[in-house]
């Protein structure tokens, strides 16, 4: 069930290996700051923010990654290149880890890419995204390349055809128009539509890894999210804990990659995924008699009695 017959990618970010054969790796988590909504917000038009409840959060999220092994980057939301140019110096002022760019508009994101070039920084920035809707995405990834930036995150999504088998043709279309050679890293985003849609999405998370190799994934937050309904019904206790068993079941169907959402509620997210990580691990051993070459991986950090038992 979780043993894939094609080699698998295993992409390096910073020290995060991301990808590989389920159970290899942990999903590498990709958290929200400053997107629509966000209390830390003060002003998008005058670049005003709390910076001391920013920095609380990265600095958290980054404390919680460290103890379980779960890889944990933020991705910064801007509307324009002078508003991201404030973020992105915030974050180089506290933090030597990776980071991701979130930005819809395509030319905004590449007059980012280029700034983080003119910056030297493009082996710390995760290019979020290139997508169906983009407007010239050949033309786009060539500058990428042109520019040095080593990794991307690709959106699968066909309008035709939204079944698993449809995210994974509208893939193939995107890779050849990209080119998969020049990019160190390429994580594919599934599309998550709605909170039931998400298996759709985790099955076509297989099914890419299985044809390309490259690493999959899904923004489990958009159907967590979306499902206003849930926070009506149960508060937000409940809805906290819809959200966490939301992602920690996607981390477990074979997803790489993890769009969380916002990084205020990273802490009830990391424990679920750490838990999932750890149990699909010994799912895998039950079916493959392997463990996990990662020694970063949370079975070890948590566990370390129970694995040598295994191992006997």
């Amino acid at each position: 069930m979780f043993k894939l017959s094609r080699p698998q990618k295993v992409c390096q970010i910073g020290s995060w290996k991301v990808g590989g054969q389920p159970g290899e790796n942990p999903p590498l988590l990709i958290s929200s700051m400053f997107h629509n909504g966000d209390r830390i917000l003060e002003s998008r038009k005058e670049r005003k923010f709390d910076r001391n409840k920013a920095r609380d959060y990265v600095l958290r999220q980054e404390e919680l990654s460290a103890q379980t092994g779960v890889p944990a980057m933020v991705a910064m939301v801007a509307n324009s290149l002078d508003e991201m140019k404030t973020y992105i110096e915030f974050f180089l002022s506290i933090s030597s880890q990776p980071f991701g760019i979130d930005i819809w508009v395509e030319k905004t994101r590449l007059e980012v890419a280029a700034y983080i070039a003119e910056l030297g920084i493009q082996d710390r920035v995760l290019y979020n995204s290139i997508t169906p809707w983009d407007k010239d995405i050949a033309g786009q990834a060539a500058r990428l390349k042109e520019l040095g930036i080593k990794h991307v995150v690709v959106q699968a999504f066909n309008q035709e055809d939204q079944t698993p088998r449809g995210r994974v043709s509208g893939l193939k279309k995107m890779l050849e128009a990209i080119g998969e050679d020049g990019f160190a890293t390429i994580l594919v985003d599934t599309a998550v539509m709605n909170l039931p849609s998400t298996s759709f999405s985790c099955i076509a998370s297989r099914m890419v890894k299985e044809e390309f190799g490259w690493p999959a994934g899904v923004a489990s937050s958009n159907g967590t999210y979306m499902w206003k309904e849930a926070r009506e019904m149960w508060g937000s206790e409940g809805f906290s804990a819809m959200n966490a068993a939301g992602q920690a079941i996607a981390a477990f169907l074979w997803a790489d990659l993890l769009f969380s959402g916002p990084i205020v509620n990273i802490p009830k997210i990391v424990p679920a995924v750490a838990t999932a990580a750890m149990m699909l691990a010994t799912m895998v051993y039950d079916e493959t008699k392997t463990l996990p070459a990662n020694e970063n991986h949370p079975l070890y950090k948590f566990f370390g009695d129970f694995v040598k038992q295994l191992q006997q």
